[in-house]
């Protein structure tokens, strides 16, 4: 038997082992970081190491990392596991195609583009649209603003900006602005930061204020990064309203729906993103609301043009035959590109576009199912809202970050805390569309036994705020 043939055996005797140990303990067994290399053998060693010790080596590892696919983890953005797409993921492994040309990816470069062509078919955009798959909703965040600095300023690219560029979000918005204003020159004290109302959604009317003020001290508003499905609440930019902004004043508009973006293929729940067709980008992750494994993000462009005109660069050792629609290298910020594509086609392609409109539907029935049940018990107190997949709540007089810290160092369940204003709540993430009814009220069921049957919490509470 041939080394590959040997380890695909492993593998399946190594997957038969995680699928069997997720079912027996949902929650790994936490390791204390500063015990990490005396519990577990990460070494690395100068000589190999026979078959048999290697393979318990990866058990070891497989049984102690976190388990984000079972009913009991709520604490990322993502979670659970559509199989077709874990399919289409070890396929493209195998495969181990490079998306920057068609003459190492062949076919891969058509899946790419239609799925690219089909979500720029569902939000309204144009003909002259297309798209790329970065490596993250930061990166979509990321070439978006580069996008929009380029279009306002189209020298920049050769001679550097000329202009005191400002760009703008919701004070709600994902961390990743600040970073990406630094890296493209912009400086993270030229972002503004727009308030946000009860749901956390941007205000657009403070928005236009802050645009108007901006250009009478000679700046040049450049970026606004709209959000749909903000980290915390979970909440929804009101993106037509800033659109109406962002049009009369000649802003690019950008929408980064990496969280909940996927909601575009929801009759039910699309409202929710009203007006997107007008937005300059968009992106979504489909490795949150539709389950594909980490990563698999995309960021579509209303007008084709400028993914060339930012991103292009000529290499004729690389760009050789076939042309530049199917160069995808020439509209990525990537040269070398791993095949995010084809696990979200498999999945797309096995369940349809029906099967993705249940997959999220389904993620905000489990929401409903979690805020009725806080709603109808006088112990637990809500704080987010209707139309999100982020249930925020308290349970009894028990601080959030330290009840949240004790449930995973006791491997009870996996969910994190969140603040929004003046309040600090636990966040539940509805996000795993494999789970059921049962699953979430079991979530809250296994929170008040622990909290009735450790009597010492208060003292945990205390030892880990003191830790703080």
């Amino acid at each position: 038997m041939s080394s590959i043939s040997n380890d695909l055996v492993l593998f399946n005797e190594l997957v038969e082992v995680l699928i069997n140990e997720e079912k027996s303990h949902p929650v790994a067994d936490r390791i204390d970081p500063g015990k990490l290399y005396d519990t577990v053998d990460l070494s690395l060693n100068p000589s190999a190491i026979i078959d048999d010790e290697f393979k318990k080596v990866l058990k070891d590892v497989l049984v102690s990392t976190p388990k984000t696919a079972t009913s009991l983890f709520f604490n990322q953005l993502f979670g659970g596991r559509q199989s077709k797409a874990v399919l289409g993921d070890l396929l493209a492994v195998m495969l181990n195609n490079s998306m920057y040309t068609y003459k190492v990816a062949g076919p891969q470069v058509g899946i790419e583009q239609e799925i690219i062509r089909q979500s720029c078919d569902i939000i309204g955009y144009g003909d002259q649209s297309n798209g790329t798959f970065p490596t993250g909703g930061s990166m979509s965040n990321y070439m978006a603003l580069v996008m929009a600095r380029d279009a306002k300023d189209p020298n920049c690219r050769s001679e550097g900006m000329s202009k005191p560029m400002v760009v703008y979000t919701s004070k709600e918005s994902h961390y990743s602005n600040g970073k990406n204003a630094s890296f493209a020159g912009i400086g993270k004290n030229n972002i503004r930061y727009i308030a946000a109302d009860s749901n956390g959604r941007m205000i657009p009317e403070k928005l236009e204020q802050q645009i108007i003020e901006d250009i009478k001290e000679g700046f040049t508003p450049t970026y606004v990064n709209a959000t749909a499905g903000t980290t915390v609440l979970g909440a929804f930019d009101p993106i037509d309203k800033i659109a109406d902004v962002t049009e009369k004043y000649g802003v690019w508009l950008h929408v980064d729906g990496a969280y909940c973006g996927s909601v575009i293929f929801s009759d039910k729940y699309k409202h929710l993103v009203t007006g997107i067709e007008r937005s300059n980008s968009f992106s979504y992750n489909a490795h949150k609301m539709l389950g594909t494994p980490l990563t698999c993000s995309i960021i579509l462009v209303n007008d084709k043009k400028h993914l060339h005109d930012s991103f292009s660069n000529q290499a004729d050792y690389l760009y050789q035959t076939d042309g530049d629609d199917f160069n995808l290298g020439k509209t990525s910020f990537q040269c070398g590109r791993r095949n995010d594509a084809l696990k979200f086609w498999t999945l797309w392609k096995s369940a349809g576009t029906n099967g993705l409109t249940q997959i999220v539907d389904h993620q905000f029935e489990l929401a409903n199912v979690a805020r009725e049940y806080i709603r109808n018990n006088s112990n637990y107190t809500l704080y987010s809202f209707d139309d999100s997949i982020s249930i925020c709540f308290n349970y009894k007089d028990l601080d959030p970050s330290a009840l949240c810290t004790a449930l995973y160092e006791h491997q009870v369940t996996v969910v994190g805390f969140g603040s929004f204003e003046e309040d600090t709540f636990i966040r539940l993430v509805t996000i795993n569309a494999n789970n059921e009814k049962n699953d979430i009220l079991n979530f809250f069921k296994i929170l008040e036994e622990f909290v009735e049957k450790t009597p010492n919490l208060k003292k945990i509470e205390d030892k880990i705020l003191e830790g703080s």
